[in-house]
């Protein structure tokens, strides 16, 4: 048997959550994570872990439907949001997405890691995910897609605006090799489909690479777009900046110029004007008076 780190929120099989208005500190592993749950709105959270701490995420909406995420600060060992459903085989077989998935008004710092990562456990899916009014200080990536052949599933209809970036290792990054597995029983022929990737209205300063964006081989990440982005470099930056393997999609007003497989399209990226339920649901608040 394999003992873990103990998370220290842990929010299982519920409807009508509702986490607000902590401050959590040196947690032994993930800091927040809500699995196999719906309804649940995640408001005004601190959360600080030392950054050489690995495994340290601040918040991980797990197999969940209809999640709000927002007015929050992280300074994590690893990636600040970790949005997951499951992994390899087990999440393929429990087949339970995240979705309908809202993020905003969130502050990030991460020097190892990623501001937002979609994967790497998304065995059950990841789709309908909306980010906006982002900023991240001194953290590896911004959106991060983390997945692998054994994952199966999808990444799908991820809509990103308006982020602020400073100080990063890269803005965009995709990975299709992410090799961990719980087991060697995954499935070799189980490859994620990943499309409809959408990026637009980003300012990034001091980055020493604009983008790695690597999918899987005859099986590419499809219909990215990326839009209205301005990235100024460090003062030692890689020397190719977008650096691209088995991806489709297009670019348009993009600083520094992307990559052959995104061509240059006269586009502004889709978000989507629609409001998700969560949205409108406000966070109760009670109080006790009297005499004690």
């Amino acid at each position: 048997m394999t003992v873990t780190r103990p998370y220290m929120i842990e929010i299982m099989y519920s409807k009508h959550v509702q986490i607000s208005n902590l401050t959590l500190v040196n947690s032994p592993s993930w800091n927040v994570h809500p699995i196999y749950s719906s309804d649940v709105i995640i408001q005004y959270l601190t959360v600080f872990a030392p950054v050489d701490s690995p495994n340290t995420d601040g918040i991980d909406p797990d197999s969940c439907t209809n999640t709000r995420i927002e007015d929050s600060f992280v300074v994590s060992g690893d990636d600040c949001i970790a949005v997951k459903s499951g992994w390899d085989e087990y999440g393929i077989k429990f087949n339970m997405p995240t979705k309908q998935l809202v993020i905003r008004r969130f502050a990030c710092i991460s020097p190892s890691s990623a501001t937002i990562a979609l994967g790497s456990e998304m065995s059950g899916g990841i789709e309908d995910v909306r980010v906006e009014d982002v900023t991240a200080i001194n953290t590896e990536s911004g959106v991060r897609i983390k997945t692998g052949v054994g994952r199966g599933a999808y990444v799908k209809d991820v809509y990103v605006r308006n982020m602020t970036l400073n100080t990063m290792k890269y803005v965009f990054w995709m990975t299709g090799d992410y090799g961990s597995h719980p087991d060697a029983e995954f499935d070799q022929n189980a490859f994620p489909v990943i499309k409809g990737i959408n990026y637009r209205d980003i300012v990034a300063d001091n980055v020493t690479q604009s983008a790695q964006l690597d999918g899987i081989g005859k099986h590419p990440f499809t219909d990215i777009c990326i839009s209205n982005v301005n990235i100024k470099l460090a003062a030692k930056p890689k020397g190719v900046q977008w650096n691209c393997s088995d991806v489709q999609g297009v670019a348009n007003r993009v600083s520094p110029e992307p990559c052959n497989l995104l061509p240059r399209k006269e586009i502004d990226c889709p978000f989507p004007k629609d409001r998700l339920p969560i949205e409108d649901i406000q966070l109760k608040t009670c109080s006790i008076s009297g005499n004690f």
